[in-house]
């Protein structure tokens, strides 16, 4: 088995050596040992890296990805997971193509100002609302880590 080193990873994958770190570090792959100051993983951490990307690139925050891995680090991956982001994903794309619908829609308005256009003024309502909830749901989560 041919060990590779932090650069060689970095290089082949295209993932920062200091993501590397973070990764090992927080249990998402496991260095085997060092090469001076480098750390060594397995031929079998290329295909790791490829699930954390597809999981990060699905939203699944780092805790999901990590429970995607068996003791082994072998993929150990959730149907009921899988199913549940599928789901988000596509209430998400539903979401983006109305929104893609109304901006379309106020760029071809043919009111005399923007303000005048209800299907403009829907999407400020939007857009404000969205803004609550995210402020809110910053507050909560501020509130959850102090009980920690």
């Amino acid at each position: 088995m041919k060990l590779l080193d932090t650069s060689e990873i970095s290089k082949e994958t295209g993932i920062p050596a200091s993501a590397l770190r973070y990764y090992d570090e927080n249990g998402l792959i496991t260095s085997v040992g060092r090469r001076g100051l480098k750390r060594l993983f397995g031929p079998e951490t290329i295909d790791q890296l490829a699930i954390i990307s597809l999981g990060k690139l699905a939203g699944l925050s780092l805790e999901e990805i990590r429970s995607m891995f068996g003791a082994d680090g072998k993929p150990s991956l959730s149907r009921q997971l899988l199913h549940a982001k599928a789901d988000e994903i596509d209430l998400q794309i539903r979401k983006l193509q109305s929104l893609k619908e109304a901006i379309r829609h106020v760029a071809e308005c043919p009111a005399p100002n923007h303000m005048e256009c209800p299907k403009f003024q829907k999407l400020l309502r939007i857009g404000s609302n969205k803004r609550a909830r995210t402020e809110s749901a910053k507050q909560n989560r501020k509130r959850e880590y102090r009980k920690d």
